[in-house]
């Protein structure tokens, strides 16, 4: 090899050493940030009572709580779970034992679908962390709850027990969100816990139907699709948090792209990885992702050809609302994705992910040190339709920027 080349390969590495260096304190900054932001909201949560957990912000930017047996309250033990590791504080080790801890009645709960946020963001961390064999019996049960809820004529797991259309008076009694391809990473977990190849057999079935009924031909995505329990026949495909029916919300399509990363790891079937990519390529390639690559609410709210229904809020909303919370999934999503896919490929999904990261960290969008409610991200949006959180912090936008740093920091 001839000398220039030498130096050449030399500078190289030194430019990529000190890269992996300056983005190693990149992660480590906003590790200490998310330490100190969450022993903040671990003081405000010492006023509110023991079972209440942290979700958003009031209009005066206070803390407000929900308990237990909403959708989110595995979030905040998971936060705590990524910043103890990202920190080695073991205070924080102590608070997420503790907030996990508090979870465990969910283990028999089957109300609705959400199972998978609730304990595998709080409990399937613990146990990764900590080995604890009885938070792995508490997720195995989890797992058996959340079967109940899968129906083999329609080949889903129902998500709420009924969705009232936003067109007028009509209800379904069978409703599948594009959100619960989140829940299946439980199943999965069981099955190789156990043996038992029955939650494996319904995450996988629930999956294709997803893929089937869910996914359009050009990859974005469906929220709602309703289903006739008699014959599995679709009855209809329509939002509950998007703009339109037709519309693409964006939390829904980083729904998508998680979950169908998710099951491609777990299955290493080409087809759902092929889900992903055409899911992700639509994501990053759309003309109306912003450039800082954090969309806004929706990728076609107020544009000609997408109408809301007549009951929903949507029509009373002219501003363009960015929503962090769909910007932190897909990035902490695409940290995995890069790594299934062929070269070129990865490295753009992974160049994605850290542009995501690096703007969800900025000022822009992460809150001053003890602003925000002590939440970490700014500018999340729960849902238009329904008038509520509206540019707001979200627990959940704040757990999947913290895996999504955890992600980025495993590969530096």
């Amino acid at each position: 090899m001839k000398k220039p080349l030498l130096c050449l390969l030399a500078v190289a590495s030194l430019l990529a050493f000190k890269a992996d260096k300056k983005e190693k304190t990149f992660v480590d900054s906003n590790y200490s940030y998310a330490q100190q932001q969450l022993k903040l909201m671990l003081k405000d949560t010492e006023t509110r009572e023991s079972l209440a957990f942290p979700r958003t912000t009031d209009k005066a930017g206070k803390m407000t709580t929900t308990n237990m047996y909403d959708w989110t309250p595995g979030f905040f033990p998971g936060s705590l779970w990524y910043a103890y590791e990202g920190t080695k504080d073991k205070s924080l080790l102590e608070q997420a034992t503790v907030w996990t801890e508090k979870l465990e009645p969910l283990k028999d709960f089957t109300k609705h679908h959400d199972l998978g946020f609730m304990v595998y963001c709080s409990y399937g961390n613990a146990y990764r962390v900590t080995g604890n064999k009885a938070y792995r019996d508490i997720l195995i049960q989890s797992a058996r709850s959340l079967s109940t809820r899968f129906n083999p004529v329609t080949g889903s797991i129902k998500s709420w027990n009924a969705f009232k259309s936003w067109h007028g008076e009509q209800m379904y009694y069978f409703p599948v969100i594009v959100d619960n391809m989140m829940n299946l990473e439980l199943l999965f977990f069981a099955s190789k816990e156990t043996g038992d190849t029955t939650f494996r057999h319904i995450a996988v079935t629930h999956a294709e139907t997803a893929m089937k009924n869910q996914v359009r031909p050009d990859f974005s995505s469906y929220h709602v699709v309703c289903y006739d329990t008699t014959n599995g026949k679709v009855l209809a495909r329509e939002t509950a948090q998007g703009y339109a029916d037709n519309s693409t919300w964006a939390r829904g399509q980083a729904w998508a792209i998680y979950g169908f990363t998710m099951v491609y790891r777990e299955t290493k079937d080409k087809r759902f990885l092929k889900t992903a990519e055409g899911l992700t390529d639509w994501f990053i390639n759309n003309k109306n992702l912003p450039s800082d690559k954090i969309p806004n609410w929706d990728f076609n709210a107020y544009q000609a050809g997408y109408k809301p229904g007549v009951r929903s809020n949507a029509n009373k909303v002219t501003a363009q609302y960015r929503d962090a919370s769909a910007g932190a999934i897909v990035a902490s999503a695409l940290f995995e994705l890069s790594g299934y896919v062929d070269k070129a490929k990865g490295k753009k999904y992974r160049e994605t992910a850290i542009k995501m990261l690096h703007s969800l960290a900025s000022p822009a969008y992460r809150a001053p040190l003890g602003a925000n409610g002590n939440f970490m991200l700014m500018h999340s949006v729960g849902s238009i339709p329904h008038n509520g959180e509206i540019d707001v912090p979200l627990v959940y936008a704040d757990y999947y920027f913290l895996e999504a740093l955890h992600r980025y920091g495993k590969t530096l």
